[in-house]
């Protein structure tokens, strides 16, 4: 199977050995907690195991690099089917809702795996060409978007276990007090996208301008105290603050508050059961949610490209992002980027111009443009030096398991 990296663009500086490695090692230094009944269950068909995660992102290496490489035997054939994820181009697949029966193969040989394909890249490096080494850079970025899913994931599952268990030892939070001002951009064509010598997912480009009004966006985001203000007024309770599908979510499902929220004022993290910080972000809402709050507070969600073209000026490096294991929750830094994905009122749609890329990679982002809604910035669980301005994050409106909040935005 031909596999082109047409859709990947070059990558920002930094040598490309040593930042595929070093996030090999962040994936095992993140799941280095869990046992192999933590990295088999699967909480929800959502939901992927932690050993899935660690599995799924080495198949891509060997699948989409080493299979080329001549002389490298796969570490067993069996694995293609076990975790192929959603790339058709490349064969059956065992179902996605069922990930968590796969009791074999266990953690230890997931890991043994991860070293056999880790030690043949390391040996194949020096004969790599340019297209290997593009999709190599695509690998790296798929595997950081595997270490923020794994970490929400095991949110997720641990959140089911009544003992509350925690994955990393609880730590202090230091959270800053939002400022109360408003971001102000004039407006006009602005361009939008990914420039064509920068690393980019496919859904990023062609780059291309766009006419944005006048609009305000929030200095900061919706804390937990703004939010526990709108329980208080009945916002999940007056179907007027609502989208039709949304009030139909929250009557079906029995919403009252963002997930893992406690009636005593805690909230379930990665750290188990702790106290809520009353100015700490607002975090794993939906884009129902968050668009409800928006016309309960007489303002609106930001359109993506308003988002974009606020940002122009911000670090995507920079704010409260994933630097190690340890305390992963929103504090509320400043910056657009960090603490939590912001939910935009955009859907994710091809870009004009947008062409999936020929072979299997061609299916990374573009089959996925349907019923998904668009989140910009990034979270405490991105991995640093993963987001840019121009990435595009995207959901169902509905899910919340994310690390996802909002920023108000409103015209003039």
């Amino acid at each position: 199977m031909a596999t082109q990296a047409s859709a990947v663009r070059p990558r920002r500086s930094g040598d490309l050995r040593d930042r595929l490695f070093a996030t090999r090692a962040l994936s095992l230094a993140l799941a280095a907690p869990l046992s192999d009944a933590d990295a088999t269950a699967q909480s929800m068909p959502d939901a992927s195991p932690a050993k899935w995660h660690l599995a799924h992102t080495t198949w891509f290496l060997e699948t989409f690099v080493l299979a080329h490489v001549a002389g490298y035997r796969k570490f067993d054939e069996r694995f293609g089917f076990l975790f192929n994820s959603y790339y058709e181009a490349i064969g059956a697949r065992h179902p996605r809702a069922t990930r968590g029966l796969l009791t074999r193969p266990a953690l230890a040989e997931i890991l043994d795996w991860r070293d056999h394909v880790d030690g043949a890249l390391d040996t194949a490096w020096g004969g790599l060409d340019d297209n290997a080494r593009m999709l190599i850079d695509l690998g790296i970025a798929h595997e950081q978007q595997h270490q923020e899913l794994l970490l929400t994931d095991i949110l997720h599952l641990f959140s089911c276990n009544p003992l509350a268990p925690a994955l990393y030892d609880a730590q202090p939070v230091p959270v800053t007090p939002p400022p109360p001002n408003w971001r102000r951009h004039p407006g006009g064509i602005v361009a939008v996208g990914a420039a064509a010598d920068k690393f980019s997912f496919d859904c990023e480009g062609p780059g291309h301008r766009v006419v944005v009004q006048p609009f305000h966006l929030a200095g900061s985001y919706v804390t937990n105290a703004n939010w526990a203000a709108f329980i208080a007024d009945g916002g999940y309770r007056q179907a007027a603050l609502w989208l039709s599908d949304g009030w139909a979510w929250v009557q079906r499902e029995n919403i009252v508050a963002p997930l893992y929220w406690g009636d005593d004022g805690s909230q379930f993290t990665l750290c188990g059961r702790v106290d809520r910080p009353a100015d700490a972000p607002v975090c794993h809402i939906s884009q129902y949610e968050a668009d409800a709050f928006a016309t309960w507070a007489g303002t609106r969600l930001p359109t993506e490209f308003e988002w974009e073209a606020a940002a122009a000026g911000d670090d995507p490096s920079g704010g409260n992002q994933l630097d190690a294991p340890g305390r992963i929750a929103p504090r509320g830094e400043p910056g657009l980027f960090g603490d939590v994905w912001t939910w935009t009122a955009s859907a994710f749609l091809p870009y004009p111009r947008f062409r999936p890329a020929t072979g299997a990679v061609g299916e990374y982002n573009g089959k996925f443009m349907s019923g998904q809604m668009v989140l910009r910035g990034a979270s405490c669980a991105t991995p640093r030096g993963h987001s840019r301005t121009t990435l595009r994050n995207f959901f169902q409106p509905h899910h919340r398991w994310q690390f996802s909040g909002l920023r108000l935005a409103k015209d003039g």
